[in-house]
């Protein structure tokens, strides 16, 4: 294979990319590389008027080939609607950045001790994190078997869907401005999301699309001194994550780079999972 060759098959040119939680810290990220790399970005996020801001941002760079679409993932009809938009206005779907997910609104009760954790807590995040997942990946899947050109699904997992957490990191944290942790059903959600990954890389294989995952680490986005220090000491690296490492695996899976990659899980962690 030439140089030339390689940076073919790296290239997005002529793709139509679709990113869930497109205005989040990841998600504005992923649209950025995907715009980078010559795709044409669907930028979907339950925030409106958060995603008009976004893709705005980006078209001041990179002209018309981004579009913002306000989408609940967990509303069948709303990613419905999502798809068709997509479609309307590039023609088609190619990749699919299957990144929303939800903290829920009430702070205090994602956070609460597992043995106080109540069932509807779990439901609403659960909708966001696998149910969305679920019913995203279902509405494009279906769409690029109609295209009949084959596309990559990039589901975003965590690295806490791989391994448990270690609580000890979270003594003396402050983010969003409060003690946290990793509440059960954050992890049980991001598990769920690998379990669908595997499953869906061999339902479609036949027709040529790929389904894979990424598991990001922690990701610096604001967490107190006392926090970074902690986590640092638990990845051989020796630090978190800066949001833009994270987008290098997702462009690999969503470009011909990876043509022969699928039902894989692509950990980017800085070696926490290695100790």
């Amino acid at each position: 294979m030439t140089e030339r060759d390689f940076e073919a098959r790296c290239s997005l040119d002529g793709k139509v990319a679709l990113v869930t939680g497109g205005a989040g810290i990841l998600g504005s990220e992923f649209c950025r590389g995907l715009l980078q790399r010559g795709a044409q970005v669907v930028l979907a996020d339950i925030d409106g008027a958060a995603a008009d801001l976004a893709a705005q941002a980006l078209a001041d760079v990179h002209g018309g080939r981004v579009l913002a679409v306000a989408c609940d993932v967990s509303d069948p009809d709303s990613v419905a609607a999502l798809v068709q938009a997509g479609v309307e206005r590039f023609g088609a779907i190619d990749v699919l950045l299957n990144n929303a997910a939800s903290k829920s609104t009430d702070l205090t009760a994602f956070f609460a001790p597992f043995e106080k954790y109540s069932l509807d807590q779990w439901r609403q995040v659960m909708a966001v994190n696998v149910d969305g997942v679920f019913l995203v990946a279902q509405a494009v899947g279906r769409q690029m078997v109609t295209q009949g050109a084959g596309g990559s699904i990039v589901n975003v997992s965590s690295v806490y869907g791989v391994v448990s957490s270690d609580n000890r990191i979270y003594e003396g944290s402050s983010y969003l401005g409060r003690q946290i942790n990793n509440p059960a059903v954050y992890s049980t959600s991001k598990a769920a999301v690998i379990g669908l990954t595997r499953w869906l890389a061999t339902y479609w294989a036949e027709h040529g699309i790929r389904v894979n995952a990424i598991a990001p680490g922690g990701v610096e986005s604001g967490q107190n001194d006392a926090f970074r220090a902690r986590y640092a000491a638990r990845v051989p690296m020796g630090r978190m994550a800066q949001r833009h490492e994270v987008v290098g695996a997702g462009l690999f899976l969503a470009s011909e780079a990876s043509s022969y990659v699928t039902g894989q899980i692509l950990v980017v962690d800085g070696g926490l999972t290695a100790w």
